[in-house]
């Protein structure tokens, strides 16, 4: 059971992307980081996203590993997607250099591939990207990804619209009895209302049935220091001096230091959640078996 794999603390969490839909990609990194040792791994909530996964675990004779759904609000950066006004770029190129995801070709973005990790934004001094949220009907999406049998849903209540959080958290409560994860963090709350906000939507539910996934700086996970992963050390320490009855994960900036960090500063984590980073390393590795292999290892 899950369950059991948290109370371990030896949780590695493949972070595939709450805002990736490409089918392909998804396969392929499932199917290596199963490989690899992984066990749980965190998808996009879309039902051809779910069955790509399925397939790779069933290709590669992994039985034992656990899906996560991610979903969020309006304004989410994780269900979020870019789009270039032609009238505005220069053409430089700079986006497609940076995008992580190779979703910009042509001066155009492939919308399944973007993530919403807002680099393409940073680089383009010409104003000629924005981000549009694709927020999802839960009450259309979830039911069938849930016929389809997943261990974990994760809601990402990253903004300040508290009735919206409340409403979509209380409908997940009524049609799904499996463990829960929050992914929340400190960008637009403080340490205070980030607590308070866990209170609340953790209120009814029995304990330890509920993640909370401590996203110090979402998908900024792409360098391989103890800088980029502080502020996931730290969001972690607020929620674990809390004393909630929860499992805590880390995410947010988390790479190979993450671990080690943590155990530094005495966070015990139930485990660490890898996107922007695992993502990247094996993509430019000539052995991304090992290279994933030793990430997991990391972690542990």
């Amino acid at each position: 059971m899950l369950k059991d794999l948290l109370e371990e603390r030896k949780c590695f969490k493949l972070v595939c992307g709450a805002g990736n839909e490409n089918e392909e990609e998804v396969y392929n990194l499932v199917k290596l980081y199963a490989q690899a040792g992984c066990k749980f791994f965190d998808l996009c909530a879309k039902e051809e996203i779910v069955l790509a996964a399925k397939r790779a675990l069933k290709d590669c004779g992994v039985n034992d590993a656990y899906i996560c759904v991610s979903v969020g609000i309006s304004g989410d950066p994780h269900v979020s997607k870019a789009c270039i006004d032609a009238d505005k770029c220069v053409q430089c190129g700079k986006c497609q250099e940076i995008c992580p995801q190779k979703a910009i070709n042509y001066f155009k973005v492939k919308e399944k591939n973007c993530i919403g990790c807002g680099r393409c934004l940073k680089v383009c001094h010409k104003g000629a990207i924005s981000f549009y949220s694709k927020e999802k009907d839960l009450k259309e999406v979830l039911p069938p990804i849930i016929a389809l049998g997943v261990d974990c849903i994760e809601f990402h209540a990253m903004g300040l619209e508290e009735s919206e959080i409340e409403q979509k958290w209380s409908y997940i409560n009524s049609i799904y009895s499996g463990m829960l994860s929050i992914c929340t963090g400190r960008g637009k709350l403080g340490d205070e209302q980030m607590i308070a906000r866990i209170r609340r939507m953790i209120d009814g539910r029995e304990p330890y049935t509920t993640i909370v996934q401590a996203d110090g700086f979402p998908m900024s996970g792409g360098q391989d220091d103890y800088k980029t992963t502080l502020q996931a050390v730290a969001t972690a320490e607020i929620v674990q001096n809390a004393k909630l009855p929860v499992y805590l994960l880390l995410s947010g900036g988390t790479n190979s230091r993450t671990a080690e960090l943590a155990k530094m500063c005495g966070i015990n984590y139930n485990g660490i959640a890898v996107g922007s980073f695992a993502r990247k390393i094996v993509k430019n590795s000539a052995d991304p078996l090992t290279t994933a292999r030793d990430l997991i290892n990391s972690t542990l």
